[in-house]
C-alpha cells in the first residue's frame, strides 16, 4: 500500500519574513515600487497636511500610491478590500512596510487625487519616453464605456423625474387609504405596510429634493437629456452588454507600444464632442514631453463615432495625417461587398432595428434625367416636377412628387414610404452636383477609401482596442466607485497609469 506525507495546509505556521525579498524584479509590484521611490515628486501631497507641530502622523503619499495602484492592477477597486489586503497579503505589507491605512483614509486619498493625477501621470509619461517606449508615429483614439457609483433607476428628464415623484406619492396614498379602509389588519401587515410606505416617502423626498436644486440637463443636440440623481454627472449608456449607468472613459495612445498619453471621462454617449479637448489635451502632453511639434510627423485615427464635419475641420487645422472613419466606411470595403456573410448580417440587423419593415427606396433607385429634368419611380411611374430650384443651406435641389393616385395603388407603396399617403405621393429630391462644395467628410471618403488609407486605418484596431480589454477585463478596473465628474476622471487616470506602468516592468530590472 502507498505512503504518502500527511497533507498539512490547514495547519498555521510562524515564519520571519523580509518585506524587501517579496518584490521580485520583472514584477509588476517592482516596477511599481521602483517608480513611486525613485522617479516620482510627491511633493504635491504635502499641502494636504498640516501636522508637524501636532496631530498623528500621516499615511506617506508613496505608501498610498503604492497600495492603490497595486490594488487597482488586482482589480480590487473597493478602498474596504484594499484596506483588509493590507492585513492579511504579504505583497501589500511589503510594499507599504506593513503599515495598514484605514479605509477611510484609502478612500479619501484617491477622491482627493484631482489636482495630483495630472503631474503623476506626465512624470510616469516622461520614465516612458525615455526607455524609448513612445514612437509618436500614429496616434489612436477611442471611448470605453464604464459603469458609474450610480443606479440606472434613478436617470430621467426632469420631466420623467417629475412624473416618478408623483407616481411614488400616488402609490403612498394608497397605501394609507387600505390601512384606513381595513383596520382589522394584522401587526406584521401593519408593520410591513408602514415599511413601504416610508420606503416611498423617502425615494419621492429624494426625487423632490433633486428638481427643487437642478434644471434639465442640456446635450449635444440642444435638447434635454436624462440626469441622475445620484451622481448627475453620469449618463445612461446602451453597450454591447445591455443599458449602463456610467461614463465613458476616453482615451488616446501611441501605437509603438500602446502608452496611454491622455486619458479623460465624459458623462455623455456620443463622442464627436470629446476629439477636440481631447486632441488639445495630447498637444499639450507633447509639448510637457519636448516635442511640440510631433503632430507635423505622426498619424491620427479614430472610428465613426468620433466623425463630423466640424471634428474633420478641426484636425485639418492641427497637422496631423488623420483617418476618421464615416459610418458607411465599412460597407463601401469592396471585401465586404461581394461578402455573403456580411450583406446577411446587415439585413438581419436592419430587420431588428425597423422591427421587418422593407428597406426603403433612396434616390438612387429613382430615374432621375437632370437634361431633360424629368424622373420615374422605381414602379416606372412618372413623377411632376414640384420645384426647380430649392436652396437649403446654401445648396440648391430639384425636387419631384408622385401622383397621389398613383402612389396610393402602388404595389411598392410599403418599400416606399413609410405612411400611406393622403395628401401628396412620394417626395424625393436631387442635389445640383454643379454647385456642390467638396467638404471635409467628402475629402476624408477618398482618402480613407484609398488602398494607402485603409492600410492606415487598419493599425487602428490593434493599437487602441488591446488597451480597453488590458483594463477592463485583464485587470478588472470596470467600475467606478467615486462620484462626480473631477472624482471620476482622476480614477480613470488612475487606471491608466496602472496600465503604463505595467508597459515598464520589463524596462525597469
Amino acid at each position: 500500500m502507498a505512503n504518502y506525507k500527511p497533507d498539512l495546509s490547514c495547519q498555521s505556521k510562524f515564519i520571519p519574513i523580509d518585506f524587501s525579498q517579496q518584490i521580485v524584479p520583472g514584477t509588476f509590484e517592482y516596477a511599481l515600487a521602483h517608480i513611486v521611490d525613485n522617479h516620482l515628486d510627491l511633493s504635491g501631497f504635502d499641502e494636504w497636511f498640516n501636522n508637524d507641530k501636532g496631530g498623528a502622523a500621516a499615511y506617506p503619499p508613496s505608501v498610498m500610491l503604492k497600495v492603490i495602484l497595486f490594488a487597482y492592477s488586482r482589480g480590487m477597486i473597493s478602498s474596504r478590500r484594499i484596506a483588509n489586503a493590507c492585513q492579511t497579503n504579504i505583497t501589500f505589507m511589503s510594499l507599504s512596510g506593513d503599515v495598514q491605512p484605514h479605509y477611510t483614509s484609502i478612500a479619501s486619498f484617491v477622491a482627493r487625487m484631482k489636482d495630483q493625477i495630472e503631474p503623476l501621470f506626465t512624470q510616469v509619461l516622461m520614465i516612458c519616453d525615455k526607455e524609448g517606449l513612445i514612437g509618436r508615429n500614429m496616434f489612436s483614439i477611442d471611448g470605453c464605456k464604464i459603469k458609474s457609483n450610480a443606479s440606472k433607476e434613478w436617470s430621467g428628464t426632469i420631466e420623467e423625474l417629475t412624473r416618478k415623484e408623483a407616481k411614488l406619492r400616488r402609490a403612498s396614498q394608497r397605501i394609507l387609504a387600505r390601512h384606513q379602509a381595513q383596520d382589522g389588519l394584522n401587526e406584521e401587515e401593519v408593520d410591513h405596510d408602514l415599511k413601504q410606505k416610508a420606503k416611498l416617502d423617502s425615494s419621492a423626498e429624494k426625487i423632490q429634493q433633486f428638481l427643487s436644486c437642478n434644471e434639465d440637463k442640456i446635450g449635444s443636440q440642444g435638447k434635454p437629456v436624462k440626469s441622475n440623481i445620484t451622481d448627475p454627472d453620469s449618463a445612461k449608456m446602451t453597450t454591447s452588454k445591455g443599458t449602463i449607468q456610467g461614463y465613458n472613459g476616453i482615451a488616446i495612445n501611441d501605437d509603438k507600444h500602446q502608452i496611454i498619453l491622455q486619458a479623460q471621462t465624459w458623462g455623455s454617449v456620443g463622442e464627436q464632442q470629446t476629439l477636440k479637448p481631447a486632441v488639445e489635451q495630447l498637444n499639450e502632453q507633447l509639448r510637457k514631453l519636448g516635442t511640440p511639434n510631433a503632430f507635423q510627423t505622426a498619424k491620427f485615427t479614430a472610428d465613426s463615432g468620433f466623425h463630423s464635419e466640424n471634428n474633420l475641420a478641426y484636425m485639418a487645422t492641427t497637422g496631423l495625417d488623420s483617418y476618421i472613419a464615416d459610418n458607411a466606411f465599412r460597407s463601401r470595403n469592396p471585401l465586404f461587398q461581394v461578402s455573403e456573410t456580411y450583406q446577411t448580417e446587415k439585413e438581419k440587423r436592419r430587420l431588428k432595428r425597423s422591427k421587418g419593415r422593407p428597406k426603403l427606396f433612396t434616390s438612387d433607385d429613382f430615374y432621375f434625367d437632370r437634361s431633360a429634368m424629368t424622373c420615374r419611380c422605381p414602379s416606372g411611374k412618372n413623377m411632376w416636377l414640384q420645384s426647380k430650384i430649392i436652396i437649403y443651406r446654401g445648396k440648391s435641389y430639384t425636387r419631384f412628387s408622385g401622383y397621389l393616385k398613383d402612389c396610393r395603388v402602388c404595389p411598392l407603396q410599403r418599400q416606399c414610404m413609410r405612411n400611406p399617403p393622403k395628401v401628396i405621393g412620394r417626395q424625393i429630391q436631387f442635389g445640383d452636383d454643379s454647385s456642390k462644395t467638396i467638404s471635409y467628410t467628402d475629402r476624408m471618403k477618398v482618402k480613407i477609401d484609398s488602398s494607402a488609407g485603409r492600410r492606415q486605418y487598419s493599425k487602428r484596431l490593434g493599437t487602441i482596442e488591446p488597451v480597453f480589454g488590458n483594463i477592463t477585463v485583464n485587470k478588472g478596473m470596470n467600475k467606478f466607485t467615486l462620484r462626480g465628474q473631477d472624482k471620476v476622471n482622476s480614477q480613470w487616470q488612475m487606471y491608466c497609469l496602472v496600465h503604463n506602468i505595467e508597459k515598464l516592468r520589463n524596462n525597469l530590472l
